[in-house]
């Protein structure tokens, strides 16, 4: 049965490629025949030259804002489990947050990877998460022995 693993964390103020970058490692890191990677760039190659992003609306019809809210929603939970990447944010991101909180909701485990001082680190979205760790390979880790798949 193929399981599905969405890949949570900023986009805004991060190029494509600084937002899908990690995206693709972890996806490698995470590579089986049982596990499947959604990412919410997906779909969205046209932007590549578009610069930092925003979290405004684009031309393109995946990047309404009423696109980008319904398709991260129903990527999360319908995903088996979210691993979320907040390494390094240097700003709050709203949308990884709602994206946290849906899966709380859900009943949907999350692997949250983030510093100690990490400006996410809010006691309510820590009680959200179902596992903290602070590596991408922690993380993968955790995942694979979340989802029996090592």
């Amino acid at each position: 049965m193929k399981q599905y693993v969405y890949l949570a964390g900023p986009i805004t103020g991060l190029t494509f490629q600084g937002a899908t970058d990690w995206r693709t490692h972890a996806a490698e890191l995470l590579n089986s025949n049982k596990v499947e990677c959604l990412s919410p760039l997906r779909g969205k190659e046209y932007l590549k030259n578009a610069g930092a992003l925003h979290a405004g609306t684009y031309d393109g019809v995946l990047t309404t804002g009423k696109a980008i809210n319904r398709r991260d929603y129903f990527d999360c939970t319908r995903s088996t489990a979210v691993l979320v990447n907040l390494l390094g944010a240097e700003r709050v991101s709203i949308g990884t947050a709602m994206e946290i909180a849906w899966c709380y909701q859900a009943e949907i485990p999350t692997v949250v990877i983030m510093e100690k001082n990490n400006l996410h680190n809010h006691v309510m979205l820590n009680e959200c998460s179902t596992y903290v760790v602070e590596t991408l390979e922690e993380a993968v880790h955790t995942m694979k022995l979340l989802l029996n798949d090592l």
